[in-house]
């Protein structure tokens, strides 16, 4: 029986770093099913999904250890299947704004009071082109649970992008 796993490769940005997890997870039968890897603070970051005969987990989880000894810390889990949270909508969510602190714990913050559920969220901070003020910018994909008032949700983030001086758009994907 297969077995999925997902775990967390972190470490000082090297070439070789995504070939030595990879040559790990081909040499025990493993097969890479996702991932999502980039440079961040001059480490190496990486999550990734693989699946692997349940007899042979152990010893991947054991070599992938190893690897602590070239200064990669690798967290690893067993894969769970999806919670119980049922999306009545997906919507992908984007904020532009001038930088300042706590810009993500207050749309965080609304989204938790109304359920919603961050499926992905990428931030970026950048200069202006021609003011080079610092800009904050943020891409997130939400699931939206039946039990979420949308009307409610969008109002709360009208008000966060008037308080905070923010730009942000409300798509939706489903």
């Amino acid at each position: 029986m297969k077995t999925p796993l997902v775990m967390t490769v972190i470490g000082p940005d090297k070439p070789g770093l995504v070939d030595s997890v990879a040559s790990l997870v081909a040499d025990h039968g493993g097969n890479w099913l996702e991932s999502r890897m980039c440079h961040l603070g001059g480490q190496f970051a990486g999550l990734l999904q693989v699946e692997i005969e349940g007899a042979r987990s152990e010893d991947l989880e054991k070599a992938l250890k190893e690897l602590a000894q070239h200064g990669l810390e690798i967290v690893i889990h067993e894969s769970v299947t999806d919670s119980d949270t049922h999306c009545m909508e997906v919507a992908s969510i984007e904020i532009v704004g001038q930088d300042r602190p706590g810009i993500v714990k207050h749309i965080a913050n609304a989204f938790t009071v109304g359920g919603v559920n961050v499926e992905e969220l990428s931030t970026q901070c950048f200069s202006a082109p021609m003011s080079g003020e610092h800009l904050f910018e943020a891409k997130a994909r939400v699931c939206i649970p039946e039990s979420c008032d949308t009307f409610a949700l969008r109002q709360k983030l009208e008000s966060i992008a008037s308080d905070l001086q923010v730009d942000i758009s409300y798509e939706r994907v489903t």
